[in-house]
């Protein structure tokens, strides 16, 4: 029998899943610090957790220990670093709690609308204000989802009865999507400007961090609401103090900086605040716990990975290539515009890549979205793809045509017009170094994809090099590595350069205007 320690409090179901396998001896005990159990059970197989800090101590302290679930999304209270060390796996149990979040939302909207809370305040008081607590119907309003995953699109379908317009917007799903859900695809601007609500669905990283702020925020209709269940960073909270007096915007709140008791910084902006309260339904729970024990058993059973977030890479492949991978969409995806959705993915893994194209969909798919896990496996790599109305193909390769050990990315997307655009890169590693030797027509680049960049496109004619020189060197940038081919057929060249630092928007478009170029594209990597 293979000990499983649940020291939380979790469903039952969890416990009796397990039970009822056969192979399991189960000790639930919500009581007992985490650091006592270890102590008494070091023969434990697997932890089941909730919020409890898995730390090295903890690990170092089950020696037996092969498998950790986090029963819930998050798992940054579990050192999954020193899991790995030690060999351990570590699972999550995404999407066990998006239909509790969906609903609080709703529940949020509606409780603002019709001032349910301050109401019930006044007639347990005695009072009989039926003017003050005039209230708005949500039938008829338009509601604008940022961010289209798994709770933004079950949000749509709970809001598809109140009769509401949705607007929608995700820099990974296409309007193809936002259309199925009922919402007509937007950008941001778009959506600020004439949604009666917006709800956040967004997860926070550094393309999203404060993303909501003045500009967004003044476009916001006098008297809006937005809604904030995702993380409290996404929000620029002096913007948004500062927009909500000057256009009496409602804001409804669920997450703070920290999870703990203690004086909450938006206390003083939020028409509702509850305690991060997303997830905490019986429903959610009992998800959580059922699906946490189906994963146990179905990695012990079927050797099934798919949540596990500290996979290690295959022996016989290549850390770099992983990293090439990555590099190569992330490049893609800085190329074609993080706002725009995409429609279609295809690679090529020539060589000893050949065998791993499986695995290495997993860091590519990680550099076109920074917070889908890399240590995930191919399997949960391509739902995420056709969550989001992505097809992926892994074409067949020629291994005559003599790349070697190489990576083939092409990646299509969608335009506001529906006319598709398209950008493929080549990328190798040559003396454990990366680099990417071809970008669409231009073959033979072979420069390395790392710092800032700038790349321009434009019809080929004597003195654009040094227009473009001088107007770095007048904004103090300097050059320190340059490809700059020509296409013979098109009369186009490219220029691609590695910059000391980052070119401001306006010298990228100075640049742009100056030498008339077909596109001009800075990035980071």
């Amino acid at each position: 029998m293979k000990k499983v320690l649940i020291p939380t409090k979790l469903d039952a179901i969890a416990a009796e899943t397990l039970r009822a396998d056969g192979q399991y001896e189960v000790i639930q005990d919500p009581a007992t610090p985490l650091a006592q159990q270890v102590t008494r059970h070091p023969d434990a197989y697997a932890l089941i957790v909730r919020s409890e800090d898995v730390t090295p101590a903890i690990l170092d302290a089950l020696p037996a220990l092969k498998l950790i679930v986090r029963a819930g999304a998050g798992y940054n209270t579990i050192d999954i670093g020193h899991a790995r060390k030690r060999g351990i796996d570590v699972m999550n149990t995404p999407g066990a709690n998006s239909n509790a979040v969906a609903e609080e939302v709703v529940a949020l909207m509606l409780a603002d609308a019709r001032h349910i809370i301050a109401a019930d305040r006044s007639a347990r008081a005695g009072e009989w204000e039926k003017t003050k607590f005039m209230g708005r119907e949500l039938a008829h309003k338009t509601v604008g989802i940022m961010g289209l995953g798994n709770i933004g699109r079950l949000v749509a379908r709970r809001l598809s009865g109140f009769e509401v317009t949705l607007l929608g917007y995700d820099p990974l799903v296409g309007s193809d999507r936002a259309r199925e859900l009922g919402a007509e695809w937007v950008d941001l601007e778009t959506l600020f400007s004439r949604c009666d609500y917006i709800t956040l669905h967004l997860p926070e990283n550094e393309n999203t961090r404060g993303l909501v702020g003045a500009r967004l925020l003044g476009l916001m209709k006098r008297g809006a609401t937005i809604i904030n269940c995702a993380r409290s960073g996404v929000i620029d909270e002096a913007a948004l103090r500062a927009a909500k007096q000057a256009r009496g915007l409602h804001f409804l709140n669920d997450v703070y900086e920290k999870d703990e008791a203690g004086p909450k910084s938006v206390a003083d902006l939020a028409d509702i605040m509850l305690p991060h309260l997303g997830a905490s339904t019986q429903e959610a729970n009992s998800n959580a716990a059922r699906q946490a024990a189906e994963q146990l058993i179905g990695l012990d059973r079927k050797g099934i990975t798919s949540f596990i977030v500290n996979r290690d890479i295959p022996e016989g492949l290549d850390r770099t290539y992983c990293e090439l991978a990555n590099i190569l969409a992330r490049m893609c995806r800085s190329i074609l515009g993080r706002v725009m959705p995409l429609k279609q993915i295809e690679t090529s893994f020539y060589g000893a890549l050949e065998k791993y194209s499986d695995w290495l969909l997993v860091p590519l798919v990680a550099g076109i979205w920074e917070d889908f896990v890399p240590s995930m496996d191919y399997r949960a790599a391509r739902v995420f793809l056709a969550d989001h109305g992505i097809t992926y193909n892994n074409r067949r390769v020629d291994q005559e045509k003599g790349y070697g050990n190489s990576i083939t990315l092409d990646i299509t997307s969608e335009t506001d017009s529906d006319v598709l655009k398209h950008i493929s890169v080549r990328g190798t590693v040559t003396e454990g170094n990366l680099m990417v030797s071809r970008i669409n027509e231009f073959d033979k680049l072979y420069f390395e994809p790392a710092g800032d960049m700038l790349m321009l496109l434009y019809d080929d004619r004597p003195g654009v090099i040094g227009t473009i020189g001088a107007k770095l060197a007048a904004a103090g940038i300097n050059i320190e590595d340059m490809r700059n081919p020509h296409h013979a057929r098109t009369n186009r060249s490219l220029v691609i350069m590695k910059i000391n630092r980052a070119p401001a928007p306006e010298i990228v478009q100075d640049i742009s205007r100056t030498i008339e170029a077909i596109s001009a594209f800075s990035f980071a990597l």
